[in-house]
């Protein structure tokens, strides 16, 4: 092997060895929440325990799904002249002369429901919400975002946790009224159960630090304050926040028994909008507090975990490097190299494959109480995280060389029936001409496949197809729903 064969060779080996290792931490994560999964802090309703509470409605351009967020929010239990709800508009089209329908007609109803509409959305939905702070009433605050559909207990599940008062937090599990719209949203729904029983649980329950999701959870009035209050220097705020506040010693909770309905997004350029969001900014956090954490007195294993946290999307940049390097390295090893070949795959299938099939099964045991019908979705999941790494890549690269980008939300359609329509309702994810590349990669894998056969290299063929599938669906998909 030549001096630029063995240079490949290491840089494909080497980045293989970093994502066997984000693996592994899936292990850990696994092992955290079976060891903890007895631990549970759920505490029943006290009715002399009802401090009053403001409900905030974040909503930014979301016609077709406001009326259905509010009329859920109204029906939440709770006792009369304890609940304000604020709806925080930040709407430039007729989302804005809708809410202001709904709500005038709430308010004929009797409910403590405010109308606040901003013209410049300075700080995107951390500056609504700190807006909105400015004047809330409550000494609980609750979030939800427009695509989510509370139910009415959902007060009466969460309010308990904060009679003990070091809770900061409280945190409840989302689930997912369009599950089996179509291929994406199935993932999805596995992709987030994984995060929310096993992650969450595992962390909270450990000890560890976890972070709110941005709505379907309570915070106390005076944890925001106290942490800084909501800041738009990263675009993941809640994530942000979060850590601001267990930093100033607020205590988190996390309750996975309490489930709060949302949509997930149907269209693939929305799906990336949101990804690429989450990823940037959670880079964005790490970047911004990892030095504070360190330095504080929190435990080795509290500072380990949150650095592993904040910043596993690199594994998305990771991943970018074997994308490319898949053909020179079958090129290698149809020559002389085929003990390595099997040597590799190996360390990858176990520390990361392996580890995909543990983690989200479990998660699904969990959630539906089933494992047969979602084991087919599990190579359709890894591909779709192998296709989302050029597009979470970017988010990475992005946020390590601190380019500013605006803050924009996921479209959600009112979609949640198998094969209901939405192509011709408006708002549409924004359209990147990296879906270019990434049907080029497709067809480079496609390549990659036949020479493998060509030189008997089956091993590698299961991977290849993978990676086929997974760049093939989401670059495809991108251009096909931007018709």
């Amino acid at each position: 092997m030549d001096s630029w064969g063995s240079l490949i060779a290491g840089v494909y080996a080497a980045s293989l060895f970093l994502l066997a290792a984000f693996g592994v931490h899936r292990y850990l994560l696994l092992a955290l929440y079976i060891k903890h999964r007895r631990n549970n802090s759920r505490q029943e309703w006290n009715d002399d325990f009802t401090p009053p509470v403001t409900i905030q409605l974040p909503i930014y351009n979301e016609k077709y799904v406001v009326e259905r967020l509010l009329e859920s929010v109204a029906l939440i239990r709770y006792p009369a002249g304890k609940m304000e709800i604020q709806v925080l508009d930040d709407s430039t089209d007729e989302t804005a002369q809708r809410l202001e329908e709904i709500v005038e007609r709430l308010q004929g109803k009797g409910h403590d429901i405010k109308y606040i509409h901003r013209s410049d959305r300075q700080g995107y939905k951390a500056g609504a919400l700190q807006a909105g702070l400015e004047t809330a009433s409550g000494e609980l605050v609750a979030v939800f975002d427009a695509d989510f559909t509370p139910d009415p207990s959902f007060l009466e599940d969460v309010v308990p946790q904060f009679q003990n008062e070091d809770v900061g937090m409280v945190q409840t599990r989302w689930s997912h009224i369009n599950r089996n719209h179509s291929l994406l949203t199935r993932i999805q729904s596995i992709l987030l159960d994984g995060h929310f029983i096993i992650e969450h649980s595992a962390r909270s329950r450990s000890g560890r630090f976890f972070n709110f999701n941005g709505t379907a959870g309570i915070w106390r009035k005076e944890a925001i304050q106290s942490a800084g209050g909501w800041q738009a220097d990263t675009l993941t705020e809640d994530l942000d926040l979060s850590y601001r506040a267990q930093l100033k010693g607020w205590k988190f909770i996390y309750l996975e028994d309490v489930t709060s309905p949302a949509e997930l997004p149907v269209e693939m350029n929305a799906y990336k909008s949101q990804q690429h969001r989450w990823a940037k900014g959670s880079i964005q956090t790490a970047l911004k507090l990892l030095p504070t954490i360190w330095r504080s007195p929190l435990p080795f294993k509290v500072k380990a975990e949150a650095t592993v946290h904040l910043s596993n999307n690199i594994a998305y940049a990771i991943m970018v490097v074997p994308a490319f390097l898949m053909l020179p390295m079958l090129m290698l090893h149809a020559s002389n190299e085929v003990f390595r070949v099997f040597f590799i795959y190996s360390l990858v299938w176990f520390a990361s494959t392996i580890s995909v099939v543990v983690f989200y099964l479990s998660a699904e045991w969990r959630a539906t109480g089933q494992i047969r019908r979602h084991l087919a979705m599990l190579p359709c999941l890894m591909s779709l995280g192998i296709g989302m790494s050029l597009n979470n890549a970017r988010a990475v690269f992005e946020a390590l060389a601190r380019k500013h980008t605006p803050f924009l939300r996921t479209p959600k359609y009112a979609v949640v029936e198998s094969g209901s329509g939405w192509k011709r309702k408006s708002y549409r994810g924004r359209f990147s001409v990296l879906s270019l590349l990434e049907v080029a990669l497709a067809l480079y894998f496609m390549v990659s496949v036949v020479y493998a056969f060509y030189w008997h290299l089956y091993l590698a063929v299961p991977i290849l197809l993978l990676f086929l599938f997974g760049f093939s669906y989401v670059g495809g998909l991108s251009i096909f729903q931007r018709a």
